[in-house]
């Protein structure tokens, strides 16, 4: 059990976190820490992958970690002042530079990072000399340095230096300034505040006579008439206000509790304030009430939960009984989010932790509920830990356990989403507790539930009959009294759709078409819809579904292509001709690569159909190179956008934006177009793409932290365009825009209000520009009277008598749980019918070979499904994996396994625990289940059988065997 000395010291860190990870160089601590076996690599991995900060995060987490050794709170302080990080340990052994210092100590920070493309320019190995000398760089830090400059050039040695200096104690700054100056770095002197006047001595006894005083001082520069630039004086202008706000983006140590528990001089938190529409929304929650606080974006339902959640946990606290909340959300990136913004105000009072999928915490879900207060997490994790309790497993969590609920985007609350699996536990406990109470036993206590959205939606319903049912479900499933909307007037935005004109000439699209037919004629297959649309990718998917089920390679290859040339031209009809072509080429040289063997000695089977379809691009692509770099056939809703983000930019005196577009190939596409556009640069457009960061398409996904580095700079301004799918609609902090662009993409009426939502700023647009064959403008306008539909809906829910109400919501909870019933009954039967793994075969999706059975299938983690046999080992090839997927644990992705027959992909080659492990994606095979065939298989999850769990240690120990096998020598 934790020591109380222990329990201060951990709040401390928390409490010190946003600062630690700033400061701390996380590889020169890690030599001087004693760490559990693979933390280290982890944490070195990560300051590789994702910067030093993120890996000074991760290697926070892990000394925080419980069991701790005796005394590893001074190990982790002396760690960090033998590795060159005495400001670090400053914080830590509560001895922080005074506040002024520190503030002026950040301006001087963010003053480094602005000029850093600037100061790039030093002599590194000069003043790397001199900052040794004076001791504002470690030995530690020149290896460093040198080694970057030496594989990556002076450039790079710089900015590693300038990384490095900045996280040293405060009046590095001074030190560092003067150095450039007696490195005859003038201008960089000068660009960061050094006084023109101040030249460099001609000699040693002269410079001892000037005091430093004279030549700089550690005030914020004022700037008048310089020998620099204009711009360098713009910027230093600028620069100026930083100082102003820096005093927000750190921790007051005094206010940290670990602090007050250690004798130091603590301050009360903030006081939580609310708008009158706000506090209007909130009265019914904060006397106990399960309400939905329904409030347009950017009208701060985030802050009322977050007052709501404090009031909780104070009544609570006042009364002597303990509170425990959790606030689930329906994305990773609101996860951190809510962590470290929304709710970070009450870490100073409250225990605040959060857990997802991208969480490096190793202790179990159920153990962070216990000590934490707030908890903020995805809804799944909160559901598999509900499902451990309920199936009698030691580290479960129960309903019982909490207090309060917060669900964010509880639109979501619908059958077959998470958050209605977390629901229907909640009312069936509800219904049985009534039972509970007429046999005079006592109920099993539930916590409070709070939803927040800004559109419930109709749910397709086409009367406002149906409308309002569809909102009373959400409240039934949310066991709701009341749904709040506030008197706030949303604020209306100039709205505007822009039509297609239809291209005069195709030419590009003309060819892709005829390359198509060419495949129709060959595979005999006869398409009722028209190329180019949404209806014929379904098709073609499901030809490719019916040939693999049937064997018919030529049919399913044909299929697949096709789908592909189907989508090359609705990108050619979305963005640029030469987008779609590097489209296509990506997907030919991929099929390509999948026909040559790593190894020179495999012959890789090509049949005639594939011959025929590699050479059809082939034979048409310089005609189509030729057609993509003539502009005068591009599309018109391309030349509409163009149009419209450059009247929106030239207009306005701040310009801020998102466009919605519906894929991840387009957003990248986009923001790669307004990148090669110098029009666009010219009038300051700063484009970025943000996309989800799943793995179900085929364009790389965005990492979470990739996410976050792209909103922080789209925060600061050095974005000031985001091309967004629709990862970007919900619940994400995005800063408020003055324009909204939905590009070729409209969905429904929650999308809508969502995206809507984001115009936060006075005088906002928001437009439709429709692209070919999408029908944006006919659905925009069906929105349109949904969300009017929507609107008197709700109003006339909160019309009605609060008995009748809560009669029908009893009715739509009480139809829930007999449906849920059901849906339980036929799910035993189905577990009833379990298949014995022998009688399922899997046979290669592509050249229809038979691979294995379903005995030589194990489970890992009860996710990954391995197939360790020597046998199946000689039917795969292994191709390395560019783009390292992901890290997990004890696992990580290394590579593809294809068929070593025709190449089709079969899975990745992983390694878990040191052991690589062949892993099998379903989608890939042809599944026979006691002789019926299967092939819309896309997780493993669909079939009906349990595979054996993974024996590591029996695997391991054979594979040890075999080992000292290969090491005994013959006599």
């Amino acid at each position: 059990m934790a020591s109380d000395n222990d329990e201060i010291h951990e709040r401390r860190i928390e409490c010190l976190r946003p600062r630690l990870q700033q400061i701390i160089k996380a590889d020169e601590v890690l030599q001087y820490l004693q760490l559990e076996s693979g933390r280290k690599d982890q944490i070195r991995q990560r300051l590789n992958t994702e910067g030093n900060q993120s890996a000074a995060n991760l290697l926070i987490s892990v000394i925080v970690e419980r069991p701790h050794q005796v005394g590893w709170f001074r190990a982790f302080v002396d760690a960090l002042i033998q590795g060159g990080n005495g400001h670090a340990a400053d914080y830590l052994q509560l001895n922080p530079p005074e506040p002024e210092v520190e503030a002026k100590n950040d301006y001087y920070v963010r003053l480094i990072e602005l000029f850093t493309p600037r100061l790039e320019d030093m002599k590194t190995e000069e003043v790397l000399i001199r900052c040794l000398a004076q001791g504002v760089l470690t030995a530690a830090d020149q290896e460093k340095i040198l080694a970057e400059k030496t594989n990556h050039g002076n450039k790079r040695g710089a900015r590693e230096l300038l990384s490095r200096i900045v996280k040293g104690r405060p009046g590095w700054f001074s030190e560092f300034r003067e150095i450039l100056r007696v490195t005859e770095h003038k201008h960089l002197y000068e660009l960061i505040g050094g006084s023109p006047e101040c030249q460099k001595p001609k000699n040693v006894a002269a410079a001892e006579e000037i005091p430093a005083e004279s030549c700089h001082s550690e005030e914020p520069m004022e700037i008048s008439s310089t020998e620099g630039s204009q711009d360098d004086a713009t910027d230093l202008y600028l620069s100026t206000d930083l100082s102003k706000s820096m005093n927000n983006l750190h921790p007051d140590i005094s206010d940290c509790p670990a602090a007050e528990a250690a004798g130091a001089t603590r301050g009360n938190p903030e006081e939580i304030s609310l708008r009158d529409y706000q506090m209007e929304v909130a009265k019914p929650a904060l006397e106990g009430e399960n309400i939905i606080i329904c409030l347009p974006t950017g009208s701060g339902k985030t802050r009322v939960a977050v007052y709501i959640t404090q009031k909780h946990l104070d009544s609570r606290r006042a009364e002597g009984k303990p509170g425990k909340v959790v606030v689930l959300v329906n994305k990773i990136p609101l996860v951190e989010q809510h962590f470290s913004s929304e709710f970070s105000s009450l870490k100073l009072k409250y225990k605040v932790e959060r857990v997802s999928g991208d969480s490096e915490l190793k202790i179990s879900f159920a153990n962070i509920v216990e000590r934490n207060d707030i908890i903020i997490c995805t809804a799944q994790i909160l559901e598999n830990y509900l499902e451990r309790a309920s199936s009698g497993e030691d580290e479960g969590v129960k309903l019982s356990d909490l207090t309060l609920i917060i669900i964010d985007e509880c639109h979501h609350t619908q059958k077959g989403e998470v958050y209605n699996h977390i629901m229907m536990r909640y009312l069936k406990q509800k219904h049985k507790n009534k039972k509970l109470m007429k046999e005079q036993k006592k109920p099993v206590p539930l916590p409070q539930i709070l939803g927040l959205t800004a559109s419930p939606g109709v749910g397709g319903a086409k009367t406002l009959n149906k409308a309002e049912e569809h909102i009373l479900r959400i409240c039934a499933n949310l066991d709701v009294s009341k749904i709040m909307t506030g008197s706030i007037v949303k604020k209306e935005l100039r709205k505007s759709i822009l039509p297609v004109e239809p291209r005069k000439e195709d030419p590009f699209g003309c060819v892709v078409k005829a390359i198509m037919t060419a495949i129709h004629e060959h595979a005999q297959l006869f398409p009722t819809c028209d190329l180019g649309t949404q209806n014929y990718e379904q098709w073609a998917v499901q030809k490719e579904r019916e040939a693999a089920k049937d064997g018919d390679q030529t049919v399913r290859v044909c299929a697949e292509y096709l789908r592909r040339y189907n989508e090359g031209l609705i990108l050619s009809n979305t963005i640029r001709m030469c987008d779609a072509l590097s489209y296509l080429n990506k997907f030919h040289e991929e099929q390509i690569k999948k026909k040559t063997s790593p190894d020179e000695e495999q012959n890789m089977q090509i049949t005639e159909t594939e011959r025929f379809l590699f050479n059809l691009l082939k034979d048409k692509t310089e005609e189509l190179e030729k057609l993509a770099k003539d502009p005068t056939y591009e599309n018109d809703s391309l030349s509409k956008l163009r149009t419209k983000i450059l009247q929106e930019f030239s207009s306005r005196e701040k310009p801020r934006g998102i466009i919605f577009t519906k894929t991840r190939q387009s957003a990248k596409s986009l923001s790669q177009w307004i990148q090669d556009n110098s029009k666009f640069t010219d009038i300051g457009v700063k484009p970025s793409y943000f996309i989800g960061g799943g793995d179900q398409s085929d364009t790389k996904p965005m990492t979470a932290a990739e996410q976050k580095d792209v909103l922080k700079r789209f925060k600061t301004g050095e974005l000031n365009l985001l091309i967004a799918t629709t990862v970007a609609e919900e619940g994400l902090d995005i800063e408020a825009c003055n324009f909204v662009i939905r590009y070729g993409h409209v969905t429904n009426e929650i999308a809508m209000i969502q995206s809507q939502g984001r115009g936060r700023a006075e005088d906002s647009t928001y437009t439709v520009v429709d692209v070919k064959n999408s029908g944006v403008a006919e659905k925009e306008c069906v929105n349109e009277y949904r969300e009017q539909m929507m609107n008197k809906a709700i109003q006339k829910i909160k019309k009605l008598d609060q008995k009748l109400y809560n009669k029908q919501i009893t009715e739509f909870q009480i139809q829930a749980i007999m449906e849920e019933r059901v849906r339980q009954v036929n799910q035993k039967k189905k577990a009833v019918k379990d298949e014995n793994p022998s009688a399922v075969k899997f046979s290669c999706r592509n050249c229809t070979k038979p691979i294995c059975s379903g005995e030589h299938i194990q489970i890992i983690e009860n996710m990954h499904r391995v197939n360790v046999t020597q046998e199946f080992r000689n039917l795969f090839i292994q191709r390395e994996n560019v783009s390292l997927q992901e890290r997990r644990l004890d696992y990580e992705t290394n590579g593809v396994i294809a068929c070593s027959g025709c190449g089709q992909t079969w899975g990745s080659m992983m390694l878990y625990r040191g052991i690589e492990l062949p892993c099998l994606h379903v989608k890939n095979f042809v599944v026979d289940i006691n002789t019926k065939k299967y092939s819309n298989c896309t997780r493993w999850n669909d079939l009906p059988v349990k595979f054996p769990d993974f024996d590591y240690i029996e695997h391991a120990s054979l594979m040890a065997q075999g080992s000292d096998d290969e090491d005994t020598e013959s006599p």
